[in-house]
């Protein structure tokens, strides 16, 4: 039988490390591409992963690891993804013409099976609210209104389907939806609420009314493992089953942390065009993955405060 050995982009990234331990797990031979700066520190959990320092950007150096590796399964995170700059930088074209050369690398040597990284941005938001990935409409890439990163991902996922049609690829799409967890951009929702919150300053948050689906970042990356290590083909919604309002979740972490008093609801605008109701419809993944998380909302927010108090 064929050792299964994986590639994975942006594997010390906020989700990608996640995947590793469940993949290692799984019996596969692990490779992660990660930053080039040598002076940053690798997360514990590529510990038994190959690592290498690779500019994805670099199309002569992916071509080389790739012959090198002759992975068997590629699982690919590496995206930009900084908060408040990843919507609309002119990066996400650079991604894009990356992510296509690679696939195209990772095929010609040898390889069967691919699972890449999407987002619920590629819904039409306008249209969305429980998101089935059979029937809700997604945006339109030529619509000018649409974000650049939602334009990249759905060129990507087209990308993707159409490449693994020609040449009888196994591929999966993972549309993640909202995950928090340790070691979250500080900028972003629960790490800025539970930083504020730990320093004895207000949390200042909007109305709340939002209804959204969290789902912590270890169990993301185990659902990608098992995405990967399964024979699903096509788009599968990457989120959590329970639907809470945002108001709840920032509440929740108030109580846990003892200062439900600093949590700011109101105190901020909430964006025009954020939509009141955005979960995934997650039976894909339940069914036919045959995934389940391993944290709740609770004891997921209680260890990602313990993180970061530790931290």
């Amino acid at each position: 039988m064929q050792p299964k050995r994986v590639l994975v982009t942006g594997a010390g990234g906020f989700i990608g490390r996640w995947s590793v331990p469940a993949m290692i797990a799984a019996g596969y031979e692990v490779h992660g591409i990660v930053g080039r700066d040598p002076a940053r520190a690798v997360p514990r959990q590529l510990d038994g992963a190959v690592l290498h320092r690779v500019d994805l950007m670099d199309a002569a150096a992916v071509d080389a690891l790739s012959g090198a590796v002759e992975a068997t399964h590629l699982l690919h995170f590496a995206w930009i993804a900084t908060p408040g700059v990843y919507w609309n930088s002119p990066d996400n074209a650079r991604w894009l013409a990356a992510g296509r050369h690679l696939l195209r690398a990772f095929q010609r040597n040898g390889g069967v099976r691919v699972v890449m990284a999407g987002t619920c941005a590629e819904y039409d938001w306008a249209r969305a609210a429980v998101c089935d990935e059979a029937t809700t409409p997604l945006a339109d890439a030529l619509d000018p209104a649409v974000t650049a990163y939602a334009r990249a991902k759905l060129e990507m996922h087209a990308a993707l389907t159409q490449f693994a049609a020609a040449h009888a690829l196994s591929a999966a799409w993972g549309r993640i939806f909202f995950q928090f967890g340790p070691d979250e951009h500080p900028g972003r929702l629960v790490a800025s609420v539970i930083n504020n919150l730990l320093s004895g300053r207000e949390a200042p948050c909007s109305h709340g009314r939002q209804v959204r689906s969290f789902l912590h970042v270890a169990d993301v990356g185990s659902a990608f493992a098992a995405l990967l290590d399964s024979g699903v083909v096509g788009a599968v919604n990457i989120g959590g089953a329970g639907r809470l309002r945002i108001a709840e979740l920032v509440q929740e972490i108030g109580l846990q942390i003892g200062r439900p008093e600093l949590v700011r609801l109101g105190a901020r605008n909430a964006a025009p065009d954020e939509p009141p109701v955005l979960v995934p419809d997650v039976r894909r993944l339940q069914t036919d993955v045959n995934w389940r998380p391993r944290f709740g909302l609770q004891d997921g927010i209680a260890d990602t405060i313990a993180w970061w108090r530790n931290r």
